[in-house]
């Protein structure tokens, strides 16, 4: 897979805003992807040195209407720390 199929968006709520001056970033990433290609995808697509990767699988939501119920689609979400002699990622530099 090329780092474009695997980081799909960046997480862009409260909670991981509050880890950018740490260097550590949120993403939603392909359900198929493991660590080390979430790893090699960050730091191929924005040039930076990754120290670790946490990953959450998130399943997906019950969701009714009317007489018919499913669920939401399942993803995946990585939480990216970068080197301390890294840089940080330019992009989510400018929203806090």
């Amino acid at each position: 897979m090329l780092a474009e199929d695997i980081i799909i968006s960046p997480v862009l709520t409260e909670k991981s805003n509050d880890g950018i001056n740490a260097k550590r970033y949120v993403f939603i990433v392909d359900v198929r992807a493991d660590k080390r290609q979430i790893k090699a995808a960050v730091e191929k697509a924005f040039d930076v040195k990754v120290e670790s990767v946490n990953i959450v699988n998130v399943r997906g939501k019950l969701k009714r209407q009317g007489r018919t119920q499913g669920y939401t689609s399942k993803r995946k979400k990585a939480y990216v720390t970068l080197a301390d002699s890294s840089k940080a990622i330019p992009f989510f530099e400018t929203l806090s």
